[in-house]
């Protein structure tokens, strides 16, 4: 293997990688009326050298527009929207995997289009406050617990998502089911207390995003589908539970079967017990025969280490690439990074502290 193995290429099902270094999904509340727009295809064609850019969370449905700004691809102005951003990639010679987060109980009603509702597994509420255009900081709006019928809709959304997503020329799509968002939520016993086929144990809990995982693979083919998953993971109130372990062996071994492209593993093990979740990864590793990505605090050393390990196919980097849109462009010869991040205008409307961070000749030339 090369002395720096994730600058080699990749072959990803049916994509070609250039090299194993991921864009990491990262909100930035850039798309004004939840629409895709000129300033994100910049911003996203700036990344392009990345293996992978995977998009920040998108919404399959209106109910699903938890955040301000973010962007869904639901409707045709999105699709059109997102379209944009494909093409400034491909344009670019990289590769996008959009990914499809529906926020759940995570929202506020100021936050959705009028006739949307929050919806989570159950009526569980979660604390804590949210940011509104409209005003300011707000409690986040109660869930109603999801009835027969919009189960099958929502299924029915992300199904609709992912062929919209090929139609606007994405290379695959993400399902976000870590950090707390919906999927994540049938997975969890505090935040699914349900008691029909899709509430108890870890089957049950499990069976949503199973169907999801199943249903989007038959309808846009399961090389092109994807999963994000964040064992241990604590965001969003999403608590540690006896069997944690359990349930991401069978999720592996049930998405083993799926034939997906990839498993994406969010590691939040910063002040946990990161041997415990070490565990977890290696058990979905063994399961597991596709592509395993893995995210979290990574530098091109700790990238480079799991590769050789066999650990991980791919490594995603989420903030080092919000400050350096050349970032494989200095991997590659070894300059420094910026580290300089404007976290004030992590989630603002414009350009600042979004498309206008430096490439390195740029830094040499202010400098």
């Amino acid at each position: 293997m090369s002395s720096k193995p994730a600058l080699t290429s990749y072959q990803l099902g049916n994509t070609e990688l250039k090299n194993r270094i991921v864009m990491a999904p990262m909100t930035r509340s850039r798309a004004l009326n939840n629409i895709p727009n000129d300033l994100m295809a910049e911003y996203y064609a700036q990344r392009a050298s990345a293996g992978l850019i995977i998009t920040e969370g998108t919404s399959p449905s209106p109910n699903g527009l938890g955040y301000a700004r973010i962007p869904g691809i639901f409707s045709a102005g999105q699709v059109a929207g997102w379209k944009k951003v494909t093409e400034a990639v491909h344009k670019n010679d990289g590769k996008i995997f959009v990914q499809l987060m529906h926020t759940g109980r995570v929202s506020h009603s100021l936050n959705l289009p009028e006739g949307a509702t929050v919806l989570a597994p159950s009526a569980v509420a979660l604390p804590g406050q949210t940011w509104t255009d409209q005003q300011s900081m707000q409690a986040y709006t109660p869930a109603l617990a999801m009835t027969s019928e919009q189960l099958v809709e929502a299924k029915r959304e992300f199904v609709q998502a992912a062929k919209n997503a090929i139609e606007a020329g994405f290379d695959g799509i993400e399902l976000h089911a870590a950090n707390g968002y919906l999927l994540e939520q049938f997975l969890s016993p505090h935040t699914n207390q349900r008691t029909d086929l899709y509430g108890g144990g870890v089957e049950n809990r499990a069976r949503f995003v199973l169907e999801v995982v199943k249903e989007v693979s038959d309808a846009i083919g399961s090389g092109k589908t994807a999963i994000r998953l964040s064992p241990f993971g604590t965001n969003n109130d999403i608590r540690n539970y006896p069997g944690v372990d359990v349930m991401y062996g069978y999720l592996a071994e049930e998405l083993n079967k799926l034939n997906i492209a990839y498993i994406h593993i969010n590691d939040q093990s910063t002040g946990n017990k990161p041997e415990v979740i070490n565990l977890v990864k290696e058990s979905i590793r063994k399961k597991f025969s596709n592509t395993v990505m893995i995210s979290g605090g990574h530098t091109l050393m700790s990238a480079e280490e799991a590769i050789r390990s066999g650990v991980a196919d791919l490594v995603s980097f989420g903030r080092p690439f919000i400050t350096n849109p050349d970032l494989v462009n200095r991997f590659h010869k070894n300059l420094p990074l910026n580290i300089k991040l404007d976290s004030g205008t992590l989630y603002s409307p414009d350009a600042k502290g979004y498309t206008d961070y430096p490439v390195f000749e740029e830094e040499l030339l202010s400098a």
